[in-house]
């Protein structure tokens, strides 16, 4: 199985749009345990001045890119200022901050790659990429935006995402050539507002085409 050697010099990564109401309480929580990027993917609220305000590393995009896009200047980012590996998290606040600990951890314990495991799924294309996933890759919630990657990978992949894969092609293809991969329980809290990616057709047919990527594309090399 192949393996990159561990480093403990850690960074969180948050793409950001018109996050203003729960920036700051996101990354003060955040800040309590390692560096924070904040990549402000077109707002046109406070969203990057909040950030920036509380001590964070802030990319700043021109207009809105999409979700992976700015996951993708983040990571090149967190490279830029020479960290070693990345977390990812949502900026609404989703995501319990204490389970950083336990990415950490897990690095320290040798993963290439860190995946949160969600105690829910809102839509019904999740627990279908989430059970093929399982089944192929050994991976039981590719979809949760907690993530944490050890940087090395990037460096190979070359880049984090070609296709809009909602954070998942590196994972997928770090799996399919045998990078080591753990997994751990994430804690979600209740998001005020509405989904990041919306609800109905759209949504699941892009978490589709994500699996259809998926299943097709190279491992890593």
């Amino acid at each position: 199985m192949k393996h990159i050697e561990t480093y403990s010099n850690s960074v969180v990564v948050i793409p950001a749009y018109n996050e203003e109401l729960s920036i700051q309480r996101v990354v003060k929580n955040i800040l309590k345990y390692t560096r924070v990027i904040v990549v402000d993917d077109g707002s046109n609220d406070k969203t990057a001045a909040i950030a920036k305000n509380e001590g964070c590393e802030v990319v700043i995009h021109n207009f809105n890119k999409g979700y992976d896009q700015a996951i993708t200047s983040g990571m090149q980012k967190a490279l830029e200022l020479g960290f070693d590996y990345a977390i990812t998290m949502d900026a609404d606040g989703q995501h319990n901050p204490d389970t950083i600990t336990s990415f950490i951890n897990e690095f320290d314990k040798g993963a290439d790659l860190v995946i949160g495991i969600r105690n829910k799924r809102q839509r019904i294309a999740e627990s279908i990429f989430a059970k093929v996933s399982r089944m192929l890759w050994g991976i039981k919630d590719p979809l949760c935006g907690m993530k944490g990657y050890r940087l090395s990978l990037v460096k190979l992949a070359g880049k984090f995402d070609s296709y809009g894969s909602i954070g998942t092609e590196l994972t997928i293809r770090a799996a399919k050539a045998g990078f080591k991969i753990h997994q751990v329980p994430v804690d979600m809290f209740e998001r005020k507002g509405a989904p990041r990616f919306g609800n109905g057709i759209r949504p699941n047919l892009k978490i589709m085409r994500a699996l259809f990527y998926a299943l097709i594309n190279s491992p890593l090399k």
